[in-house]
């Protein structure tokens, strides 16, 4: 039986997981590498909920990676993910750690965990040109004829969905490459929270982020030259804080409509999960409100069960 050399951490927005992550890793002695294709990006901070003051536990601060690597504005992928774990991963393994993998985005961590050949895919302005007046729902059923691997969690925005496509397409045609990755033996751990508990977590953040400033971080954003349909393309509270800013939607309509959004990102999300079960991964589900040394007890045997690998 092979040993883990990973532990993961995943469940869908406002469920507990960085927090539960972050105490796991102390427990561990070790680092965390972030799984959210959005918290890359730098001074996208309140939007993507990073919550830095979460990796501190007991005074003491968690090391977290594949946070604040790119600039906004710029297309960030799974493909430069893959490289980007691997690189991390394989410096801790170095160093005798045992990495705990945290986030949402199900796609990135299937991908690093299964070793997914993934191509760098080109843009392909023919294809954008004939996809740019179809909207976002029509852009969706292209896509729903797409293969299991595909990001469909963050897809919503007309620009996201137009580069699922392009992905798409280019693999229909493109050789399988050769820089796959070895798969990742990794216990997997789910944070589950009842429906709505989620709902009620979701709303009351939300309302938190907006009294934070989380206007104002788009608005500084914009400000520092990055193109409104840029910001748009990253979805969510981006793309609707975007279409306040720039006068599209009044203040009230766009918290009305984002957090609807929020709420049928995080179902999405667990739709991933399911499906990465019916895929063959193995999850083992804790509840997101019993206590967090609970949490931790019961995550420690389940790694007494299968030990960690030394490197």
């Amino acid at each position: 039986m092979r040993k883990y050399e990973l532990i993961t951490v995943l469940g869908p927005t406002a469920c507990g997981k960085t927090t539960f992550a972050a105490a796991l890793a102390n427990c561990l002695d070790t680092e965390i590498i972030s799984a959210d294709s959005r918290q890359v990006y730098r001074r996208m901070d309140i939007g993507t909920g990073k919550d830095l003051g979460d990796y501190t536990v007991d005074g003491k601060k968690i090391p977290y990676h594949l946070i604040d690597i790119c600039e906004p504005g710029t297309k960030y992928s799974v493909f430069q993910y893959q490289h980007d774990f691997f690189n991390v991963f394989r410096r801790l393994r170095d160093r005798g750690k045992i990495p705990v993998l945290c986030g949402g985005s199900g796609m990135y961590i299937e991908a690093v965990l299964r070793g997914y050949k993934l191509p760098d895919v080109p843009p392909n302005p023919g294809l954008r040109k004939s996809l740019s007046g179809k909207s976002l729902r029509e852009l969706e059923e292209i896509l729903a004829s797409s293969k299991p691997l595909h990001n469909k969690t963050d897809v919503d925005s007309a620009q996201r969905a137009i580069r699922a496509i392009e992905i798409e397409e280019y693999r229909k045609k493109a050789v399988p490459g050769e820089n796959g990755f070895d798969p990742v033996n990794s216990l997997v751990v789910g944070i589950d929270i009842d429906r709505e508990l989620r709902r009620e977590r979701i709303s009351r953040r939300l309302h938190s982020r907006l009294a934070e400033g989380m206007v104002d971080e788009v608005r500084a954003l914009l400000d520092s030259g990055i193109r409104p349909d840029d910001l748009i393309y990253y979805g969510l509270e981006y793309r609707y804080l975007t279409l306040y800013v720039t006068g599209k939607l009044a203040y009230d309509e766009m918290v009305g409509m984002l957090e609807i959004a929020i709420h049928q990102f995080a179902k999405r999300q667990m739709t991933w999960f399911r499906g990465m079960e019916r895929r063959g991964f193995t999850i083992h589900w804790l509840d997101a409100s019993i206590p967090a040394d609970e949490k931790i007890r019961k995550t420690m045997e389940l790694i007494k069960q299968q030990p960690i690998q030394d490197s």
